[in-house]
Parts: structure tokens; C-alpha cells; sequence
């Protein structure tokens, strides 16, 4: 038996990148999974189902309620309640380092619209069923930027930090109603589109030498603290940000 039997799932920005790991390894511990991305869930949820699991591909925008509150009817009419929220979409891969004067406005609401707003909605549209049930499980994805202050990554690091703030605050007012909100907050992970960024070498390099565990980050890195927040094992940790990046930032 899995530690996630029975239990429904959501992972957004479960496409690609962390997400789809996030989304494997809940699935491999016995939960079904929705997964909601703006981009093809497609080979996600062909691979889980090639291993056994059950798991269900949408289309998302999290950043607008609309779309969200039509993927949560889709996830419910597929699967039922809803028992666990991973809010892991987020713009990054494609942002690029720069003094914080040369972001532009656009680039800075996108970043916050995706990054924090889009964790709010979700919150929002599924703590009325968590609250009903007496249980769930929100797992937000943070940064170790949010830590370090990150140079050239300004609107980045401050989404980041917002939803840690974020998550204190939810965890103290869903409790009450039985529902655990944790954060992780993750090294650089080398995720494909990482890896197939030109001219990172010597960042993925510097990243690896600042942490005790002088190793590069892969996304299975976090699948165990995953699974962890989002099984019964947590069930008295709440308002909590884990940081998984092999040392290099301490909390």
C-alpha cells in the first residue's frame, strides 16, 4: 500500500521540469493525480499511466480564477474530492539575470501574477472542499533565493519570499479547519530547460561549490520531502518552510 492511497492530488506546472517528478511521485505513492499547466500535460500523464497510476492532464493558466475554478470542476468530476494542492507553477526557466533597474514592469507583474497570485487562486478555489472534509494538504514551492537575496533576480526573489509570507498565513487561518500548508524551497534545480540554457556553466558550477553537499540538484532531490508533507506523516507540521538545496542556504 502507498502512503497516498485513495487520495486525490493536484500539481500545477506538473508539464514539465520539477512538476512532473512532483507528479510521478505522488502517483507512485498511490494518489491520482490532476495535473494543470498552461503548456501540454500530455507525456506527464502518458508516463504515469504507463507505470500504473492514474492521472489527468488540463489546461491552466493559475494566475486567472476563471481557469482555475474549471480546472477544479474537471479534477472533482474525474477523481472526487481534492485532498492535496502543490502550487509549483511558476515562471523561471525563462527569466534571465539582470540589474533590477533593466526589469521591466511587464516582466515584473508576470512574475508576481504566476509566482504569487497564481498560489492564492488555487488556494483559494480549494479550501472550501479542504475545509468541508476536516483535512488537506497545500504544499507551496518556494525558493532558497528568497534566502540569499539572489542578485539579478529581483522580481523572482520577491515572489519567492511572498509566498513564504503566504504560507505562514494560510497555515494560520486553514488550521482550524484540520488543513496543513508547508513550503519547500529548493536549490537550483537542474531541470531540462536549466541544462539546456547556453552559458550557465559556470553558475550550475558556482551553485554546486556554495552548498555542504558539493553536488548539482535534480528534481528527485525533492520528491521525498514532497511526499512526506503530503502524507499522514506530517499530519502535526504546518506554517513550515523546508529548505532542500543541499546546504546552501540555511533556515
Amino acid at each position: 500500500m502507498g502512503q497516498l492511497d485513495g487520495k486525490t492530488a493536484i500539481v500545477t506546472g506538473g508539464a514539465e521540469g520539477i512538476g512532473v517528478s512532483y507528479a510521478k511521485a505522488l502517483t507512485a505513492e498511490g494518489a491520482q493525480v490532476a495535473i494543470w499547466d498552461v503548456v501540454s500535460c500530455d507525456d506527464t500523464v502518458a508516463a504515469i499511466t504507463a507505470s500504473g497510476g492514474r492521472a489527468l492532464g488540463l489546461t491552466c493558466d493559475v494566475s486567472d480564477p476563471a481557469q482555475v475554478a474549471a480546472a477544479l470542476k474537471a479534477t472533482q468530476e474525474a477523481f472526487g474530492g481534492v485532498h492535496i494542492l502543490v502550487n509549483n507553477a511558476a515562471v523561471f526557466a525563462r527569466l534571465y539575470q539582470k540589474p533590477f533597474e533593466d526589469i521591466t514592469t511587464a516582466e515584473f507583474d508576470k512574475a508576481l501574477a504566476v509566482n504569487v497570485r497564481g498560489p492564492f487562486e488555487c488556494v483559494k478555489a480549494v479550501s472550501p472542499i479542504m475545509r468541508a472534509q476536516n483535512y488537506g494538504k497545500i504544499i507551496n514551492i518556494a525558493s532558497g533565493t528568497a534566502f540569499k537575496g539572489t542578485a539579478g533576480m529581483m522580481h523572482y526573489v520577491a515572489s519567492k519570499g511572498a509566498v513564504i509570507s503566504m504560507t505562514r498565513s494560510m497555515a494560520n487561518e486553514l488550521g482550524k479547519d484540520g488543513i496543513n500548508v508547508n513550503c519547500i524551497a529548493p536549490g537550483l534545480v537542474m531541470t531540462d530547460a536549466i541544462l539546456a540554457r547556453e552559458g550557465m556553466e559556470d553558475f550550475r558550477q558556482g551553485s554546486a561549490a556554495g552548498r555542504f553537499l558539493k553536488k548539482l540538484q535534480t528534481p528527485e532531490d525533492l520528491t521525498g520531502t514532497l511526499v512526506f508533507l503530503a502524507s499522514p506523516a506530517s499530519d502535526f507540521i504546518t506554517g513550515q518552510i523546508i529548505v532542500v538545496d543541499g546546504g546552501a542556504a540555511m533556515h
